[in-house]
């Protein structure tokens, strides 16, 4: 097991009804809040309005309209001008990882003199970040319980993830029945991102027993669940039990020890959607299988069956390439079954962009390092069986 220098201090405030707590958790922070949301989902739930009474002492400064794979501008640059200009004390991120993604890169962001985009390509590093608080409506990102964000700038295709300590929320809620309304796309794409955090954590060089086996409890978990949740959308204890294996998903506490994997399926997708704009987990679900097989190898054979044979019960007696096979195709039908397109073309891709696109990813993630190693032309090759 490899050494580890671990720390959540994200509190986590989990069950139906905890809302009520937030007037109490806020006041810590200070009267100015920056509320910050996504397109409107808050306001037909009621969710919206239930904030603003229960916030009625605070003084309270909006940012709607955040997108999926949020934008760099204009939401992060209008959030740090309404937090520079009004001395925000708070940011309260209502909604999904976007909505949060993009709340985190304004917390820091408005804490520093000069362009914030220097904070998440690591040209400089944040001193300082306006507490966050988050009320979370979809299972999904994981970004409630991590240090995690993902920022795309469009006028450079760029979509960048970024870590940094000053960015975990100080207290996340997590009521699964503001997830109830949560359509059946988003809730198999939210299944597909958090698998897919599992696995950039679980297909590594060095791991232990219990790290390998709550993974695998984790994708299980996911797996039933989430077919639960398309077939009863106000199945709580489903909805409950998606939310927290999403919730502890880029957290780290999953592979404690483990090696690095240099996390090659977010590094692919990212360029997908910043190019494109697709539903990140969607993209993500199309990559998973034509990545496994790509590097399936005498290197990652064992590892692979390893996930088939506690994943999916399948017989160990058999022959490894079979194992390792099968492996690949259940996990294609398992997105498939859950409604997720499973091809580029489906979402819009073609393949005329496919080594601009390749290029560009290891320009920024550097996958020759991962831990199954991919060169520019393996990355076009993936993205080619992915159409």
């Amino acid at each position: 097991m490899h050494n580890f220098d671990y720390q959540t201090p994200t509190r986590l405030i989990f069950g139906k009804g905890v809302i009520e707590k937030l007037p109490e958790v806020m006041k810590q922070f200070g009267k100015k809040v920056l509320l910050t949301y996504g397109g409107g989902s808050i306001k037909k739930i009621g969710l919206y309005d239930e904030v603003i009474k229960l916030l009625s002492d605070f003084e309270i400064f909006e940012l709607p309209g955040i997108q999926p794979n949020p934008k760099y501008d204009p939401s992060v640059l209008n959030g740090v001008k309404i937090c520079k200009e009004n001395d925000i004390d708070v940011i309260l991120a209502v909604g999904g990882g976007s909505v949060l993604d993009c709340s985190k890169a304004i917390a820091t962001g408005a804490k520093y003199d000069k362009d914030p985009w220097d904070l998440i390509t690591y040209k400089a590093f944040a001193t300082d970040s306006i507490p966050i608080v988050d009320i979370i409506t979809l299972a999904a990102t994981g970004s409630e319980y991590d240090c995690g964000g993902v920022i795309s700038r469009t006028d450079t295709n760029d979509k960048i993830g970024y870590m940094d300590r000053h960015n975990f929320p100080v207290v996340s809620f997590l009521d699964p029945t503001y997830t109830f309304t949560v359509s059946k796309k988003q809730t198999a794409a939210g299944c597909a991102d958090a698998i897919s955090h599992i696995m950039e954590q679980y297909f590594c060089e060095d791991s232990n027993m219990l790290n390998d086996g709550f993974m695998e409890a984790a994708i299980k978990s996911l797996m039933i669940n989430t077919k639960k949740c398309l077939d009863n959308p106000e199945d709580y204890e489903a909805r409950a039990e998606m939310m927290l294996a999403c919730t502890y998903g880029c957290n780290g506490i999953y592979s404690l020890g483990n090696s690095k994997s240099g996390w090659p399926l977010h590094g692919m997708e990212h360029a997908l959607s910043a190019y494109y704009d697709i539903t990140h987990g969607e993209g993500l679900a199309i990559l998973i299988p034509r990545w496994m097989n790509h590097v399936l190898s005498e290197k990652t054979v064992d590892r692979i069956i390893k996930y088939g044979i506690n994943v999916f019960n399948l017989d160990p007696n058999r022959e490894k390439l079979d194992i390792a096979e099968d492996t690949i195709d259940l996990t294609f039908k398992f997105f498939e079954s859950i409604g997720i397109p499973m091809y580029l073309r489906q979402v819009g891709i073609d393949e005329k962009r496919i080594y601009e696109m390749a290029e560009h990813v290891q320009e920024w993630e550097k996958l020759d390092n991962a831990w199954a190693p991919l060169s520019v032309d393996d990355i076009a090759e993936i993205f080619k069986a992915s159409l």
